[in-house]
């Protein structure tokens, strides 16, 4: 390792070359070694570390800024190292060796101990006078050492690996990572989790061990003296107890010996008692991993016995736990400003809902389900001891319950499950909780099976749930209604009209009775006679199957004939395993179908899967009918062995048995073939898991690293720690998504309006009288819109919220002034005496009118003012508060998704042939901010979508075609007279394609090559000219292509001389290649586009709608391109758009392909995350990925960009440049130990300082 100037090689350096070759001619004239003038050439300058030091001092300070060091910290012979520290032994530790005494010493101490003696060599060896080679020797091996004691892999064959400077700062165990960013702590605990619904959401059962051992240091005062007195002489052994008391002049008393009555005793105010875990304590409860901040929460502690952690199952869904051995993690809080910032931040019921989208994750689940679905059954009666003793269950008889009358008096009191599931919601009549919604549940029949699309209330199943002020008057209640992932259920309204209180209340109560419901009143199991299908059941597939076989065979009886129907894009094969993926699919589906409607509704599997508890019909039908169609790859099983996929089959078998259908079920068991073709199909979602699990860990921690230090501020806008301006208002409108109602907005003004309505009329609020004509609504919502408040919500970006209410308000009047005409009373009567008349004689035909127009869209004055009232509060409520870490909060909201996501391709709108990449594989390319993405689909729509032949004029105008692909025929001939190749174009095809080529257009093709790229045209077509290529006088469809003159072969006799080729066989060479050159010639179309695929959509009227799908790149020719709607025309490659469209449009594209990407899913994801993750994409003006170049672009600190990546190049680099770091950010915040400027830690408190009068004078100024 040394550096070398080769100064005398260049021809700038002459002068200095010839006096060093005269020096060099006298120095071996004088020692008689002529053979060194011989080596000039070959000669150079070392430069040792001396050398470069002086010339680094000769840099001057100007010159040193210029090359971006810094001359007052940084000076550029300070790179040079004249000293090495040596860090104290705590770094490299001694270890004590278990047999025969000594200690290990770490690599540190090693290399260290062979610099020294390196070091001394080299001291003896230039005092002693040692010959040059020698000492430059030492020196040599002394700079390796140094640089293998700061790199321990700097590769070198003489030195082993070590664990040097830069490997102890780098990677996940690193300093950085592994001791600054995060640490090991005091006061926590992990055990295996178990579940208990008797526990409150909030709450977590801590084994008594544990709370022995894990202490709380509690100040001493009045109102807790005697309570800590009495821990303190209970001692460690005994809970609840003390570990030790510390006086308040540090003395440290431990409790585990001694007199503890009279350490008590002598205990003072002021004084600190580490106490044992009690009660009520807040502990923060996690599990990993981590992938949002609802995977650690605050609990309240209930100490049991036993040696497991214990929660409420509904917690379940937020940390993403099961109980089949998971282990959790328990931090205790060890100041009061802790607690109390861990209970108002992260406790339970303030995070029933995630920030990915609003919807509640804290909801009841599995047999809560069960339970509740059963209950609410219409069938469903209970006797008066029985539904008292269901009563006292809600509650643990604790809670005072108003028994409603019973439904059924005669002969026999009792009561409904509906009853009973109302009193869970509001167990006394004085409750001022009124829950009002209206939800389809899973069994919902409306549109199925032949049944009315709105049916609602009359559906067959009570699958249309109805609550009416807290009582359930239609449906059963299952997932929808009390399950997590919906806005329209029980626990989601409790929340945004009652409060988190409520809705955590009305969970514990279903939990609960639940439990107690399933486990000492009805009984829930499921055996082997739950799955026997029966032998109607057995028949009904056994015909399916033949009806379904029939079909596959005739498809492949097609196939192999040459009939098969091509589908868009896709040849004979294609075509035809898209229909037979198609015909198992339904045969599994019509199999699961029967399998359903045998069963009878007592069924267990039946009940589980109506509910939405757990399982799915697919599930039934596997295990009853038919497994199904196994797949690999997206794809039916392919060939294992030369042409057949196992030995059992014929080659080339392309039947269902034979390519992975599995017609047996669980039930019945599977074939040996079938078993193998099953194994396959769930190795591949083992690997799949496997893979996506690293993937995705590595893409949350980098869209964390990006965004964490994104912050919203005072003035509304989004910045970065730096102060840059991210977005000017968060998501357009500086709303907060974990607050959002249905459809992303703030207000759902519909559900509002009948919460209310239904509310107000039951509290008597609802003033009848006092109805609104429409001029008078649209009147009074138009001076209300004109207030302050409204002004100022219009101001801060809320006029479409503005628009919504005055849209919901003219829906009503309109609504009101519609139904008016049909009931005969005119719409446009005066507003004052729009409904006079309503208080006329009975009977009249007016006031009948009236009072229907009232009761069905009528809107009494009182409802009006409240629905502006709350509207305009919660609206208020819903803005982002400044110090919100929404960059955070958005990388967890798009990185926690993905470990739902599989790494599979997808059929791109339907097309067979056109598979677009999702799940992971997709969203890595789009933060990666890739040039080259594997399926770079452009979607063209057509000027004329109508037309099918207009879409193949177009298409035929986009994609490539080659004059190899439209030539009938292409030979060589060769007479005594001329040499040419004879192109034949195929005439018919070329008009079936809709090409619009003829002979001389393919002449200006091979003479210019006006579609290819010029610079990749063959040598050989580059040389022909115009009298090369002749085109046949009266013929469109035949040319003749001659060799260029001058071509090797035509100067036959220089090949014969040098190649060694016959005159004759070189001109055959010559033609072998023009003919090679010509078939790959574009004669139409775009070189980047591998093809265009017809997309035929459903459009309005039920006309038919084309649309291109573009294989490849070229958005700027594809949109030029005669026939397509450039405007419309869209591209999923981010850079391609960038380039053609500019920042704004790639910025969208991010934001619709992550949404398309999750859509695809079912994954919901707010706007503004995904508004926010383009918005730092793109707000330098490039686009810039989320990687390791993308971050150093987008941040400046030292510490981020090295706890991230490339530690020790970034540290490095700072090092040379003299960086500063201004400690502002997250991740360089942490690592200082410092508050972060996020949150509670983003203001800062001033006090005015009071000062006597003339304290402060003016000073005088220096000019």
């Amino acid at each position: 390792m040394r550096f070398v100037h080769e100064v005398y090689g260049s021809k700038y350096a002459e002068e200095v070359t010839q006096d060093f070759y005269e020096a060099l001619q006298s120095a071996a004239a004088a020692s008689d070694e002529k053979a060194l003038v011989e080596n000039l050439a070959h000669t150079q300058e070392d430069l040792s570390p001396l050398v470069v030091r002086e010339l680094f001092k000769k840099i001057t300070d100007d010159d040193a800024e210029l090359l971006w060091l810094s001359p007052r910290f940084g000076r550029p012979e300070n790179l040079i190292l004249d000293n090495l520290l040596v860090p104290p032994v705590t770094i490299r530790p001694s270890v004590a060796m278990d047999i025969g005494g000594g200690s290990n010493e770490d690599d540190l101490t090693m290399k260290l101990q062979e610099i020294v003696d390196v070091n001394t060599a080299l001291g003896l060896a230039m005092h002693k006078g040692a010959q040059a080679s020698t000492i430059m020797d030492h020196w040599n091996v002394l700079q390796l050492q140094v640089a293998h004691y700061l790199n321990g892999e700097v590769p070198h064959r003489d030195f082993k690996s070590i664990r040097g400077l830069v490997q102890r700062i780098k990677g996940k165990q690193g300093r950085f990572r592994g001791n600054l960013s995060g640490k090991r702590v005091d006061f926590s605990a992990r055990t295996v989790i178990s579940p208990d619904p008797n526990l409150r959401i909030t709450q977590v059962g801590v084994p008594l061990q544990v709370a022995k051992t894990m202490t709380y240091p509690e100040r001493v005062n009045e109102h807790n003296l005697e309570r800590l007195k009495r821990s303190v002489e209970n001692g460690p052994a005994v809970w609840p107890g003390a570990n030790l008391v510390r006086s308040m002049n540090n003395t440290v008393k431990h409790l585990g010996y001694g007199d503890r009555t009279r350490i008590a005793d002598a205990m003072r105010i002021g004084d600190t008692v580490e106490r044992h875990m009690n009660d009520n304590d807040v502990v923060l409860f996690n599990r990993q991993p981590s992938l949002h901040k609802l995977s650690i929460m605050a609990h309240r502690v209930k100490v049991m016995p036993w040696r497991t952690f214990r929660f409420n199952e509904c917690v379940c869904a937020p940390y993403n736990a099961d109980f089949d051995g998971d282990e959790m993690n328990m931090h205790l809080p060890q100041t009061e400003e802790a607690r109390a910032e861990a209970s108002l931040l992260m406790g339970v019921q303030e995070n029933l809902v995630t920030p990915r989208n609003g919807e509640p994750l804290v909801a009841a689940t599995q047999d809560f389900l069960t339970a509740s679905y059963l209950v609410t059954q219409r069938s469903q009666f209970f006797t008066h001891h029985r539904f008292m003793m269901l009563c006292a269950w809600l509650g643990d008889a604790t809670e005072r319950i108003d028994v409603p009358p019973p439904a059924i008096l005669k002969p026999v009191p009792l009561w409904t499950g509906k009853q009973l599931f109302s009193i869970l919601v509001r167990p006394r009549r004085d409750s001022p909780i009124l829950v009002n919604f209206e939800n389809k549940e899973k069994c919902y029949t409306g549109g199925k099976s032949g049944a009315p699309a709105n049916v609602k209330h009359w559906c067959r199943d009570d699958g249309y749930v109805v609550m009416r002020n807290s009582k359930l008057l239609a449906g059963v209640a299952a997932k929808k209604t009390l399950g997590d992932g919906g806005k329209s259920g029980l626990f989601y309204v409790l929340l945004r009209d009652h409060g988190a209180a409520e809705a955590a209340l009305a969970m514990n109560r279903v939990a609960k009775f639940s439990a107690r419901y399933l486990g000492e009143v009805h009984g829930f199991s499921i055996g082997i006679a739950d799955v026997t299908p029966s032998a109607d059941l057995r028949q009904m597939k056994t015909a399916l199957l033949g009806e379904g076989y029939t079909n596959a065979e005739s498809a492949i009886e097609e196939y192999n004939r040459g009939s098969i129907q091509l589908k868009p894009g896709c040849d004979a094969l294609q075509s035809l395993e898209a229909e037979l993926n198609g015909l198992l699919g339904r045969l599994r589906e019509s199999a699961g179908k029967a399998a359903m409607g045998e069963l009878p509704f007592s069924n267990a599997p039946r009940t589980m899967a109506d509910c939405g508890s757990k399982g799915s019909p697919l599930n039934i039908s596997q295990m009853m009918a038919c497994v199904g169609q196994q797949s690999v790859g997206g794809k039916r099983i392919q060939e294992g062995f030369v042409n057949r996929t196992l030995p059992h089959f014929e080659k080339n078998a392309l039947e269902p048995a034979a390519r992975g259908f599995v017609a047996n079920s669980f039930y019945s068991g599977l074939t040996a073939t079938e078993f193998f073709f099953h194994t396959m199909g769930g190795r591949e979602g083992l690997v799949d898991t496997a893979v996506k699990t690293a993937e995705t860990g590595y893409m949350a921690r980098r869209l964390m690293k990006a965004l964490e230090d994104l912050s919203m501020h005072y003035d509304n806008t989004v910045r970065n720690s730096e102060k840059s301006v991210v977005q000017f208002v968060y998501g357009d409108d500086g709303l907060n998504p974990q607050v959002m109602e249905g459809d992303s907005r703030p207000v759902n003004l519909l559900r509002l309006q009948q919460h209310l309505a239904a509310s107000l009329s039951a509290t008597g609020g609802l003033g009848a009288d006092d109805l609104l004509s429409p001029g008078q609504l649209r009147a009074l919502v138009e001076e209300r819109l004109d207030n302050h408040n409204f002004r100022v919500f219009k101001n801060q970006n809320g006029g479409l919220f503005i628009d919504e209410v005055r849209g919901h308000f003219e829906a009503m009047a309109s609504r009101m002034e519609a139904l008016a005409g049909k009931l005969g009373i005119d719409p446009a009567r005066p507003d004052a005496g729009f409904w006079n008349g309503l208080n006329g004689p009975d009977g009249s035909e007016g006031k009948v009118a009236l009072q229907i127009l009232g009761k069905c869209a009528g809107m009494p004055r009182a409802l009006a003012t409240r629905v502006l009232d709350v509207a305009e509060e919660r609206y208020a409520r819903s803005m982002v508060e400044p110090g919100e870490a929404v960059g955070a909060i958005g990388a967890q909201s798009i990185s926690e998704p993905g470990t739902q996501m599989t790494l599979k391709t997808f059929h791109f709108a339907g097309v067979a042939s056109m598979n677009v990449t999702l799940g992971v594989p997709r969203l890595k390319e789009i933060i990666n901010a890739s040039s080259k993405i594997s399926t770079p689909i452009i979607t063209a729509r057509l000027l004329q979508d109508d037309n099918e032949i207009s879409a193949r004029v177009v298409k035929a105008r986009l994609e490539k075609t080659t004059l190899g692909e439209v030539a009938l025929k292409m030979q060589e001939v060769l007479t005594p007279a001329d040499v040419y190749i004879s192109v034949h174009l195929d005439m018919n095809a070329i008009a079936a394609l809709h090409l619009n080529i003829d002979c001389e257009t393919v002449k200006e093709c091979i003479l210019s090559d006006p579609f290819g790229t010029r610079s990749k045209r063959p040598q050989i077509l580059r040389a022909l000219q115009s009298s090369h290529v002749l085109v046949h006088m009266g013929r469109r469809d035949r040319l003749r292509v001659r060799p260029p003159d001058g071509w090797p072969g035509k100067t036959t006799g220089k090949n014969a001389a040098t190649l060694g080729i016959p005159p004759s066989r070189a001109m055959y060479f010559v033609l072998q290649d023009l003919k090679a050159a010509l078939t790959s010639v574009i004669v139409q179309g775009i070189p980047s586009i591998g093809r265009a695929v017809i997309n035929q959509e459903d459009g309005e009227g039920g006309r038919k709608k084309y649309t291109l799908l573009v294989e490849g790149k070229g958005l700027g020719t594809v949109m030029g391109t005669p026939g397509v709607e450039g405007r419309l025309t869209e591209s999923n490659n981010i850079c391609e758009v960038l380039e053609t469209l500019g920042i704004e449009a790639a910025r969208l594209v991010i934001i619709k392909e992550i949404d398309y990407i999750m859509a695809s899913y079912g994954i919901s994801i707010d706007k503004r995350h995904l508004m926010l993750l383009s918005d730092v994409m793109t707000f330098k003006g490039e686009v810039l990925g989320i990687t390791r170049f993308g971050v150093a672009k987008m941040r400046e600190s030292v510490l981020m960009l090295a706890s991230f990546e490339k530690t020790a190049d970034h540290l490095f680099d700072a090092a040379a440049h003299g960086r500063s770091d201004a400690i502002t950010g997250v991740s360089e915040c942490i690592i200082m130990g410092i508050p972060i400027p996020l949150g509670t830690g983003l203001f800062k408190l001033l006090r005015r300082a009071e000062m006597a009068p003339h304290t402060r004078t003016r000073r005088p100024t220096l000019l």
